[in-house]
Parts: structure tokens; C-alpha cells; sequence
């Protein structure tokens, strides 16, 4: 592949866009911006983690943690912003779900402050299915990894 056709290809999206292509509002929008994004092929989005999360009043007290699960949802909701940019305008609000993630795997905590940068390549899709692989890095470490299906469907 010619690596400068890729990188023209590059685009980023703030989170007001974010917002347009996807329907997830605080306090469960997991993705402040999508840094890279290579239609049909991958994102990375990041997502800045506050203290001031909801998550954080309950998980832990004295000891906020960052669920994995929301670690999950962020790479999902990155995915979401490629399956919309992948489709074009139509797709904008669409819902993506769940279908099933396999092989997750939380190598260390996410904290207050941290800067969750989240990456996801498409493996496939057959119809409205589509198959990521996804990692969640800080400062260069990675954090969490897993490999999730997800279908779009209407509202």
C-alpha cells in the first residue's frame, strides 16, 4: 500500500462531529476526538479521562479506576465514528451494537488525568456486521486490548 495515498487519507474529528455521526451524550460518550481515521480501515480516538467522571464516585472510592468495560465502550463508540464515516451521511445517528467481545484484556488501570488513546482496525464486515480489533494505550503503555462484532442498525 502507498503509504502517502494513506496519509492523505487521514481526517480528524472533533467532538461536536463525533456527536453528529454517533447518538451517545454525556455521561456516556466515551471519545472527546478522532485523531486519525483511515475510512474502512481504522480510527484512533482519544478520550481524556477526568476525576470528575460519574464512574469514578463509585468505582473506586479513594481509589478511582476507570471500568474496563467503559475502556471497551470507548474503543466501541471510535469504531462507531469508522462504521459512520465508512458509510457516509445516511449512517449519522444510526446505533451500533454490541454483538459480542472477545479476548479483552485490562493490563493496567486507568486513572484520573490519564489520556486514553484508543485504536481500532477493522478486521471485516458481512452486511451490517462488522468485526475490530481494538487497543487502549497511556503514555505509550498499552492499557487494555480486545476484539469486538458490532451491527448497525437503524434507531
Amino acid at each position: 500500500m502507498d503509504t502517502t495515498a494513506v496519509k492523505s487519507e487521514l481526517k480528524q474529528i472533533d467532538v461536536n462531529r463525533v456527536m453528529q455521526m454517533i447518538p451517545h451524550r454525556y455521561p456516556f460518550l466515551m471519545v472527546d476526538r478522532v485523531v486519525d481515521l483511515v475510512s474502512n480501515v481504522s480510527a484512533s480516538g482519544i478520550k481524556n479521562v477526568s476525576v470528575s467522571e460519574p464512574f469514578f464516585q463509585g468505582h473506586f472510592p479513594g481509589r478511582p479506576i476507570m471500568p474496563g468495560v467503559l475502556i471497551v465502550e470507548a474503543m466501541a463508540q471510535t469504531a462507531a465514528v469508522l462504521v459512520v464515516e465508512t458509510l457516509g451521511e445516511e449512517a449519522e445517528g444510526r446505533l451500533v451494537y454490541f454483538m459480542s467481545v472477545e479476548r479483552a484484556h485490562f493490563r493496567k488501570p486507568v486513572i484520573p488525568g490519564d489520556r486514553l488513546f484508543l485504536n481500532v482496525q477493522k478486521q471485516r464486515q458481512r452486511g451490517n456486521v462488522w468485526k475490530f480489533k481494538g487497543a487502549a494505550m497511556v503514555d505509550n503503555t498499552l492499557v487494555a486490548d480486545a476484539t469486538f462484532t458490532a451491527m448497525i442498525v437503524d434507531r
